[in-house]
């Protein structure tokens, strides 16, 4: 090897580290109680190498999340595709659309488990959850909504979004840790199943989505 692609190996060792400290701290103590000496020194590396490869916290923060969420976005439109595939044109069955949706992010615990709770948390971070829903996830709605509405066509519009929104927290109480899921079931539910845990959870999701839409009382 030459000493090029040596350097080059090197660097994007260095920047993985980076982002695996980041990702484990972040998620664990959230971006404004997490220091990047406590990065630096969890990656085993110095401040100049932070500046080098992300120039600014708030950048490594954001590289955090774009490594993760990228491909959980890709194979969530991948699963959809194959789904509306098989539906031949047709409405895909609900099963199958919440599976599309779910289990793609179920994975990243056997995956990404460092991650699970740092996604969690950007749902409270205002200057992160706006980038992410506009970058990441605004095109992926589009896509569900409207295979969605194709699957229920009697559910009113409001009420979709609102079991849109419900499906979502979910998930995220799923991903703030298997901890939370053991100490409230008092040890029944195990969430290091995730077969298992999908299984449950999208039983839960479709049982919600075709109850009769609410009515105003």
């Amino acid at each position: 090897m030459n000493d090029g692609a040596a350097g080059t190996a090197e660097s994007r060792s260095t920047r993985e580290r980076i982002l695996d400290a980041a990702e484990r701290l972040l998620g664990g103590k959230g971006p404004d109680a997490t220091s990047l000496r406590e990065i630096t020194s969890s990656a085993g590396v110095n401040l100049a190498a932070v500046n080098y490869h992300f120039q600014s916290k708030e950048a490594l923060v954001k590289a955090v999340l774009d490594r993760r969420v990228e491909p959980l976005v890709r194979r969530r439109l991948e699963m959809l595709d194959d789904a509306e595939a098989a539906a031949a044109g047709g409405p895909v069955p609900i099963n199958q659309l919440m599976n599309a949706f779910v289990v793609p992010v179920l994975d990243l615990q056997n995956t990404a488990p460092d991650f699970m709770p740092l996604m969690a948390r950007m749902y409270t971070e205002p200057r992160y959850l706006e980038e992410i829903v506009q970058k990441h996830m605004h095109p992926l709605g589009v896509r569900y909504v409207a295979a969605f509405r194709k699957t229920l066509p009697d559910l009113p519009a409001a009420d979709l979004f609102w079991r849109i929104q419900f499906a979502v927290g979910a998930l995220m109480h799923v991903m703030l840790g298997p901890g939370v899921i053991r100490l409230g079931s008092q040890g029944l539910c195990d969430p290091s199943d995730v077969e298992l845990l999908g299984r449950q959870i999208v039983s839960f999701l479709v049982a919600g989505f075709l109850a009769p839409a609410a009515k105003e009382s």
